[in-house]
């Protein structure tokens, strides 16, 4: 099975002697927008009054990350979209974009149509980025752009850093520099930047952690946050307190339930040890505007078609339908 830590190492390290970004490391040093609100001091409050998934229903999207269908996709791709849409979902994200354009052998225009076959879109992608954040090249950045338009995403978003470049407050501090501008270039193109969190950015940084740097200096409207519960919980916060604190950065949330006996492990949406019910209540606050259920690993003799099944049925039932 791949891992994502092998997928993202694999995917996202290009050949060395690219194009650079001048204009990005220029915009890089010249924003410096501080994020965040004082509606920050303010934690568990009562929930707001309106509907607190309206965010959700609006989209009227139950979204599945395809990094769950990783060792089915390439297998059966065409087999595999449609048993996504039968299964109950009306969006997905995309992850990874081979070296020729293509998404399991499709090129972009081919796996738009695959998905508008199976009335399926697409409006966020899963792109590794540490070409720029490492090396300040251009790297795919521009092959992204041209795949992203091709299915009509709305989010280019960033889903690692790599351990390498976030070791310090400083480090942490040029990351948010970088995604301003990257933000910026994108922007340009009609695209909107994502940042997937991960545990480790809810560890120490001196006095504070990795994930309130990134979002005290990135500006709001070039940098988008995609809260994965699962990792936010695993790291030791709690969701809720984040919405409170960065009112409207989360707009996209990644729904993966925590195992009961083993945490390090995933389980069906609603079989876990995370409150999905109390969670969505604060949707409207934290701007949330579409979810993606994710699973990293299939609970024991479990078929995937049968788990995605059961958390698309209890996200549409119980959070979002």
């Amino acid at each position: 099975m791949t891992t994502r830590r092998k997928f993202l190492t694999q995917a996202g390290l290009a050949a060395a002697g690219l194009m650079t970004l001048p204009a990005l490391a220029g915009l890089a040093g010249a924003l410096n927008v501080t994020g965040g609100s004082a509606a920050g001091k303010a934690l568990h409050g009562a929930a707001p009054h309106d509907d607190a998934t309206a965010a959700a229903r609006k989209k009227g999207m139950i979204g599945l990350q395809l990094y769950s269908l990783r060792d089915q996709l390439p297998l059966d791709v065409k087999g595999w979209i449609a048993k996504v849409s039968q299964a109950g979902y009306t969006n997905v994200e995309t992850f990874g974009l081979s070296e020729d354009s293509k998404y399991w052998g499709l090129d972009p225009a081919s796996f738009k149509s695959l998905l508008q076959d199976n009335h399926l879109v697409s409006t966020s992608g899963h792109y590794g980025m540490d070409e720029y954040l490492i090396h300040g090249t251009e790297g795919d950045l521009k092959k992204y752009i041209d795949a992203i338009h091709a299915l009509g995403q709305t989010y280019l978003t960033i889903p690692y850093l790599n351990a390498d470049i976030r070791k310090t407050e400083d480090d942490w501090k040029a990351i948010a520099a970088k995604f301003n501008a990257i933000g910026t270039r994108l922007k340009s193109e009609g695209i909107k930047l994502g940042y997937h969190n991960h545990n480790f950015e809810f560890a120490p940084v001196g006095n504070t952690r990795g994930l309130d740097i990134l979002l005290q200096n990135t500006d709001p409207s070039l940098v988008h946050f995609e809260s994965d519960l699962y990792w936010v919980v695993r790291g030791g916060a709690d969701p809720i307190d984040l919405f409170h604190k960065y009112p409207g950065r989360f707009v996209m949330w990644h729904l993966k339930d925590m195992d009961k006996a083993q945490t390090d492990l995933n389980t069906e949406i609603g079989n876990g040890s995370i409150d999905f019910k109390k969670i969505f209540q604060y949707a409207k606050l934290a701007g949330l505007q579409q979810t993606f259920m994710e699973q990293e690993n299939y609970s024991a003799g479990m078929d995937p078609y049968t788990s995605i099944s059961q958390s698309a049925a209890y996200i549409k039932n119980n959070l979002v339908g």
